[in-house]
């Protein structure tokens, strides 16, 4: 090895995991029994159970035995009589159920063994989650079941809206209804669509295909709209009737639907995402001195002669990371991961620092990014560019060979950046041992290696999201689709991105005891819910593959990625297993993150991109230089903030990568593809094509040679005459029907089925 002389997941982990394939839009109950909507096309794939198509719960099997008798008195024996409940282990179930719904107050106790429908109407406050066109569901905090509303009963309450609703003590399959007496608060009162104009007026149908009405504009809020056009509108009047149209205004036209500007700034609108930077943001970045003074130098610790280098994708404009290494006298290595660092240049109360609160993540659609911070911090004075000084907040760690960790260390530093690499140049020398400073990557490599061993070793899940990228033309428009093949580069670069997120996440931890611990932003991820555990395992069966729910969970689930490595439906079980998971997020409580297998993590590497690093950093160094515990709470809400903006970004994304794999399979209309079946519902089967990981939909109605109904509890459909069965998992051949640009859906005929 050279040493430099004579100059003066998750890091990585989960950056990609949110770019997967994209959802769809049609309504209509699905076997999976995820929710999905009903204006034809092809909606979400299959993912888990959810509300619909799943078995109701004995839970819900007594609540709805109450109320369908809501006068009658049950004793426990007449219950499990009712029921068919002959064994001891079902009547024990009955009798935790009973005493469970009667502190819920939902049965009322009547002298020892004796139990009613408790009649009096409940009044609730909860989140609107609508299912589709048709109803929705009233999700309220510390209540186990939600509650089902119709559409006529909302009172045009929307998606994530805060509504208050009159709960009816009766149950109807096996849910109870409700019905909302008051919007408390909207979420949003602009929505994306399409223009659809008459004489002097128009209706705004919206994008979201969820949502059961469109805006009336009149004359003068069409802001130049015409018909066909994608345009933002801005809902000013709520109707007091529910046979009335809300009425807007139109805000912003985008263009003519199925044009990539006008789709892709309605992708932007749909869900909040910033158009530009305000010019006080801008002015403000720009105002930042790049002098580097040497007081700043002596405050930190100095690796501008130490062999350093970034490794990011090679359309990659900010190098937020760097890695460095040396050798030590004892023949244990020395190896920095070296940080931007943001906070030096954003600092607390400044227009720069509200605005990454606000955004609080870097979005990635299919052919732009909008950035968390301006370009001159994003792009210049924050990015590690080759052959530059920058200053950065920096994880030392001292490792041997073996990837044994002997001493870390955390502080700000200054770093000279010897080369810029992407993965495909480091991963050439790892595969070929040839090229500049291929010594260094193959020793980082191999220490990587073994540092991943560990992980898993100690039950960390194996499971890699498929990430579909495109080959655009200067238009935008998709050349190709394909997925994204994860090498030994990438992985390098995540481990020791891995290493420093959990060790500084385990430093501050370790700072205290009990409620003394001071606060911190960890990343956490908790055990799987067993109910969705459970229908996974069956989801599982269907394609041969056992997974034992009662097992121990990681150990299951990474048999099963060796078993389904490169065959068919690997893609589909992988996205269906994560889905069992709970949903990684943000939280100033450490509750360990199950995927990696680590008791305390948190996020550190990205802060270019993300803001719970910027307060990692901010927090890490407070407590370097002896400060109290911060306010748990104030970082509790910018935690929720963020988890909250990191779902949107996720979710926006998804619709890009939908648009632009629609907008791709529209010029193979009449081509014919492998394909497995993803999903089912009342309304068709999806199908994923094996060759691009696009999704769609056969409709039941184009399946001419019987009439096919559904059978949720099986995932699958059957032909009433032919008792022709199609399964979730099926292998099919398809032929690509249609693909509608506005609606993101693509139609597809199917041919035959190729194998059980």
């Amino acid at each position: 090895m050279r040493s430099k002389k004579n100059k003066g997941g998750e890091g990585r982990d989960d950056r990609n995991s949110s770019r997967g394939r994209g959802d769809s839009s049609s309504r209509g109950k699905d076997s999976s029994g995820r929710r999905s909507s009903d204006r034809g096309g092809s909606s979400r794939r299959s993912g888990g159970s959810d509300r619909k198509g799943s078995p109701k719960s004995a839970k819900a099997l007594v609540l709805e035995a109450f109320s369908n008798s809501p006068d009658t008195v049950y004793t426990e024996r007449s219950l499990c009589r009712r029921l068919g409940v002959t064994d001891k282990k079902g009547r024990d179930q009955v009798n935790s159920i009973l005493h469970a719904l009667v502190k819920e107050n939902k049965l009322l106790p009547i002298d020892d063994d004796k139990y009613m429908m408790n009649l009096k109407v409940d009044i609730i406050t909860g989140r609107v989650d609508l299912a589709n066109s048709k109803y929705a569901y009233i999700v309220s905090e510390g209540r186990e079941d939600d509650v089902r509303v119709y559409r006529e009963h909302l009172k045009y309450a929307m998606d994530g809206d805060t509504v208050k609703v009159e709960v009816s003590p009766t149950v109807r399959g096996g849910r109870q209804e409700g019905v909302v007496i008051e919007v408390l608060e909207r979420s949003r009162t602009e929505l994306v669509g399409i223009m659809q104009l008459s004489k002097n007026f128009g209706f705004v149908v919206p994008d979201f295909k969820k949502l059961y009405f469109d805006v009336f504009v009149g004359e003068r809020g069409l802001n130049g709209a015409t018909s066909g056009d994608k345009v933002l509108v801005k809902i000013v009047e709520w109707p007091s009737k529910p046979d009335k149209n809300p009425t807007g205004e139109v805000i912003r036209v985008f263009g003519p639907a199925g044009e990539n500007e006008a789709e892709i700034h309605s992708i932007m609108a749909e869900f909040g995402l910033p158009f530009e930077f305000d010019e006080a943001v801008e002015e403000e970045a720009e105002s930042i001195s790049d002098k580097i003074t040497e007081a700043e130098i002596a405050k930190r610790r100095d690796f501008r002669d130490v062999t350093t280098f970034t490794i990011d994708p090679a359309d990659a404009k900010d190098f937020d990371d760097a890695l460095s290494i040396q050798k030590l006298e004892n023949g244990h290595y020395e190896i920095g991961v070296h940080i931007a660092d943001v906070t030096h240049y954003v600092q607390p109360k400044t227009i720069l620092e509200k605005e990454a609160f606000h955004r609080a993540t870097s979005v990635y659609l299919v052919d732009r990014t909008i950035p968390m911070l301006p370009e001159r911090l994003s792009n210049g004075l924050c990015s590690l560019r080759p052959n530059e000084e920058k200053l950065t907040f920096s994880a030392v760690f001292e490792l041997d060979e073996n990837g044994k960790l002997y001493e870390s260390w955390f502080g700000r530093t200054i770093i000279y950046s010897d080369r810029r690499f992407s993965y495909e140049e480091a991963q050439e020398r790892i595969e070929t041992g040839e090229g500049d400073f291929v010594e260094e990557i193959n020793i980082l490599n191999g220490i990587a290696k073994k540092l991943k061993d560990k992980r898993f070793k100690n039950g960390a899940i194996s499971f890699e999201t498929v990430e579909v990228k495109f080959k655009l033309d200067e238009k935008g428009r998709p050349l190709s689709v394909y997925v994204k093949e994860r090498k030994d580069a990438h992985k390098l670069i995540e481990e020791f991105m891995l290493l420093a997120n959990k060790k500084v996440a385990e430093y501050v931890f370790n700072l205290g005891r009990g409620k003394k611990r001071p606060t911190m932003v960890y990343r956490t991820h908790g055990q799987p819910d067993p109910e969705k555990l459970s229908t996974f395992s069956l989801f599982a069966r269907k394609f041969g593959y056992k997974v034992d729910p009662d097992g121990d969970i990681s150990e299951e689930l990474n048999n099963l990625t060796e078993e389904i490595e490169g065959k068919p439906e690997q893609s589909v079980l992988q996205n269906l297993a994560i889905r069992t998971m709970a949903k990684a997020k943000y939280s100033t409580e450490p509750e360990g993150h199950f995927g990696l297998a680590f008791e305390h993590y948190s996020h550190f590497t990205s802060p270019i991109r993300r803001y719970p690093d910027m307060m990692a950093h901010r927090l890490l160094q407070h407590y370097l230089d002896g400060g109290k515990s911060e306010d748990k709470e104030a970082y509790e809400e910018r935690c929720r903030h963020s988890s909250e903006m990191e779902k949107r970004a996720a979710d926006a994304e998804r619709a890009s990568i939908k648009y632009k794999q629609v907008e791709f399979m529209k010029d193979t209309i009449g081509n014919q593809y492998k394909g497995i079946v993803s999903g089912v519902t009342e309304w068709g089967i999806f199908v994923e094509i094996e060759e691009n990981k696009c999704e769609g939909m056969v409709r039941l109605s184009d399946l001419n040679d019987d009439y096919y109904e559904l059978d949720s509890a099986n995932y699958r459909i059957i032909g009433r005459q032919n008792k022709r069965i199609i399964s979730f998992g099926d292998e099919v051949l398809v032929e690509v029907k249609s693909a509608n640009l506005a609606d993101r859906t693509i139609d597809l005929e199917l041919v035959q089925t190729l194998k059980k």
